[in-house]
């Protein structure tokens, strides 16, 4: 709970269970799976609680918007710095924690200061492989 009052977010029974939700999740999940999810023990909450949490977290960087999947938007609770893999038939996402060193020469930044980067991996995941 001392975790979440460090937000500085309004903490409502709803965004408590979205923030229980997204602790520790793994699955990328997007705004219609927490809704989903949460749903169950609000049925009274709306989407757009679970939207405008999300953007309250992306806002505080306590949550990253992933657009790898280009159906929909899913958020990512880890903020550390890593790079994701997308099975593109079933849409499993995972964490690539390694570091990938790219020598960008200077003349291809036109300009720009490099500050970090995001990789992102596309291929099948071992069971669509074993079904294709």
């Amino acid at each position: 709970m001392k975790e979440f009052r460090r937000l500085q977010i309004k903490l409502t029974p709803q965004r408590l269970a979205i923030l229980n939700f997204l602790r520790g999740n793994k699955s990328h999940p997007s705004a219609e799976d927490i809704y989903k999810a949460v749903l169950k023990h609000y049925p009274t909450m709306s989407f757009a609680t679970v939207y405008n949490t999300l953007e309250a977290l992306k806002n505080k960087q306590r949550v990253k918007e992933l657009k790898i999947d280009s159906g929909k938007k899913r958020y990512d609770p880890d903020t550390t710095k890593h790079h994701h893999i997308l099975c593109i038939k079933c849409k499993k996402i995972l964490d690539l924690h390694t570091d990938f060193k790219l020598d960008v020469p200077e003349e291809l930044t036109h300009g720009f200061e490099l500050l970090g980067n995001s990789i992102e991996f596309y291929g099948l995941c071992r069971k669509c492989r074993k079904r294709h």
